[in-house]
């Protein structure tokens, strides 16, 4: 008679080791929270003209309307489209909204834009029957 030596196998589960993944997860944690940005706004860079004068009373309810150097025009710091005077017109009726009283426009332009597009926007602003309109400056005196 042969008798084997072998004795009943038994199946154990494999052990699974979570420290390595711990530490890729805190890893990534680290990572993610470093590289993020959480407050950045972005602003538009213009440099105004420079003016003589008192600063006006700002109003609570007005449409910005704001021209890059480039001659882009950005509606309440929303870039519009185009530079055509329709698209323009177009954003700027949105910006008013279903408003009946009429919003003042405030055009801050940048002091190195064309002459043009400063037109353009007035243009824009009278075929959306905004009339109030009234230009921003920086004081004579203010570095900037």
């Amino acid at each position: 008679m042969i008798t084997s030596n072998l004795r009943p196998h038994r199946r154990r589960s494999p052990d699974v080791n979570i420290t390595p993944l711990i530490d890729v997860v805190f890893l990534l944690l680290i990572f993610f929270m470093v590289s993020t940005t959480f407050d950045k706004q972005s602003t538009l860079k213009i440099e105004l003209p420079r003016a003589d004068g008192e600063p006006a009373a700002e109003e609570q309810l007005l449409i910005d309307l704001t021209i890059d150097r480039e001659g882009r025009y950005y509606v309440d710091q929303r870039e519009v489209v185009n530079t055509s005077v329709d698209t323009l017109r177009r954003a700027l009726k949105k910006a008013l909204g279903e408003r009946s009283d009429e919003l003042p426009v405030v055009i801050s332009a940048d002091a190195n834009t064309p002459h043009q597009s400063v037109i353009s926007a007035m243009d824009a602003a009278g075929r959306a029957g905004l009339y109030h309109i009234s230009f921003s400056t920086a004081r004579a005196g203010d570095a900037q």
